[in-house]
């Protein structure tokens, strides 16, 4: 079941608006039915009528199979505004155990999770948040692998959706390619389109990275200054979501 839900969530969806109700007729757990019924946008709403939401997860790996989410930040916003009053975070217990990498990176320790309730307590709050909202993140393949096996593991219902993944915009952006034998060869240093290094680019701030809600935050004023520079707000959306 699982292998066909992986290969499900690397097709490509050319009408999400159709997807989302087919699903809603499908779906069988209220909270995620209620996501679907919600709908989404069209793809030629011009930019600054979305209601974007920035995700961010933290996890004990990067192994959707293997790992677990153990954080999860939420920033609503739009292209001219970040509603930091209506952001969420929330620390979860992973169904894994956490790493000593993990710990390192996340920052977050096994006393932080003791008392962490498991996703399925907020998962009706958090799908919820998402409702009727354009999903942005960074590398969102990471976002929607995780996010999808949590549902399936408690739920038994997968979840799919659109995003905005700001780190192939600043691929398009910068021309990024990887580089070929040569260009190593040569000593040639390829571009960093991770999201501080992107961040850069646009003189946007420092943040400290691995924290869910800061990142998520991150990932919205780099989604706005992407815009800014290579968009107008009359773009479509259809233009930068996948």
């Amino acid at each position: 079941m699982f292998y066909l839900e992986k290969k499900k969530l690397s097709e490509k969806i050319d009408n999400w608006p159709e997807f989302y109700q087919a699903q809603a007729e499908q779906i069988q757990y209220p909270g995620l039915k209620a996501f679907y019924q919600a709908g989404t946008q069209s793809p030629e709403t011009e930019l600054n009528q979305v209601q974007f939401l920035a995700l961010d997860l933290e996890t004990t790996g990067l192994d959707a199979s293997r790992n677990s989410i153990v954080s999860i930040g939420l920033v609503p916003f739009t292209i001219n505004r970040i509603y930091l009053s209506k952001a969420k975070y929330w620390v979860v217990k992973p169904r894994s155990q956490l790493s000593e990498n993990s710990i390192v990176i996340h920052g977050i320790t096994h006393s932080e999770i003791e008392d962490a309730q498991d996703l399925s307590l907020i998962l009706d709050d958090l799908l919820a948040e998402m409702s009727g909202k354009v999903i942005v993140a960074h590398c969102a393949a990471i976002e929607r692998s995780f996010f999808n096996t949590a549902l399936l593991h408690r739920i038994q219902e997968g979840i799919r959706f659109p995003v905005v993944d700001t780190m192939n915009i600043e691929a398009r952006i910068s021309q990024y390619k990887p580089l070929g034998f040569w260009d190593k060869i040569m000593g040639k240093e390829a571009v960093s389109i991770r999201l501080g290094d992107s961040r850069n680019r646009y003189h946007l701030p420092y943040y400290r990275p691995h924290h869910a809600l800061t990142d998520a935050l991150a990932c919205a004023e780099l989604l706005q200054a992407q815009i800014a520079y290579a968009y107008t707000e009359s773009t479509q959306l259809g233009e930068i979501w996948e």
